[in-house]
């Protein structure tokens, strides 16, 4: 029986791993850097949980939520069941919604209703003002803006260098293509463009891991 259950794991786990990954539709082989070292949060905005977070080291979903936390609250869920709560127990990866000082309240009925059927221990807010969030946006240079209410329904894939991801450039296919953020109102793209871009950005970073772990196998 330990003999099986060990053929297994040298050889069927590998193999199931790579069809999980390859069975995408993501059409780079890695997912391009659209822009590249963007500012980690500011020191002086406002965790809501009053813990410190940071963007480095950390596979970061990053989105700007707007003084309405009431009218995106379906993006939000959007997102906490489509992306979050797929790969929450990946180290390092967590969920980091920047929004307005005085939208506290809201946040937190929004969180009591989500915490019912997920685990937000790796969901962030971080609170600043309208102007430091409209300044901040700007820094990271993308085609897309804020609306009225210093929000957008889009999210972004931060890498652990603090490289924003998407897709920009050729495609296998040859074809341009990109993409710098992934609309939190559509669930069709959420479940496919972004959970496969996300899956892409996680085998990146478990291929690294596995190469580092060899590499010391073989020093030591």
């Amino acid at each position: 029986m330990k003999k099986v259950l060990l053929l297994v794991a040298l050889f069927v786990v590998p193999v199931v791993a790579y069809l999980f990954f390859a069975s995408g539709v993501n059409s780079f082989i890695k997912l391009p850097v659209v822009t590249e070292k963007i500012p980690e949060l500011s020191a002086s905005w406002e965790p809501l949980s009053g813990n410190p977070v940071e963007m480095k080291n950390k596979i970061t979903i990053l989105g700007f939520a707007g003084n309405d936390i009431k009218y995106v609250e379906g993006n939000i869920t959007n997102l906490a069941h489509k992306i979050y709560d797929k790969n929450k127990d990946f180290v390092d990866f967590q969920v980091i919604m920047i929004a307005p000082k005085g939208t506290e309240e809201e946040i937190n009925k929004l969180d009591q209703q989500l915490s019912v059927n997920i685990d937000l221990k790796h969901w962030h807010y971080v609170m600043a003002t309208e102007n430091e969030i409209q300044e901040y946006f700007k820094k990271l240079n993308l085609v897309g803006g804020l609306d009225s209410k210093f929000g957008t329904s889009n999210v972004y894939i931060i890498d652990k260098e603090l490289n924003l991801r998407g897709r920009k450039g050729k495609n296998k296919k040859g074809e341009d293509e990109y993409r710098e953020g992934y609309n939190t109102i559509s669930a069709a793209d959420l479940h496919n463009e972004m959970s496969d871009d996300v899956k892409v950005i996680l085998a990146e970073y478990r291929l690294a891991l596995k190469k580092n772990n060899n590499k010391d196998n073989i020093t030591n």
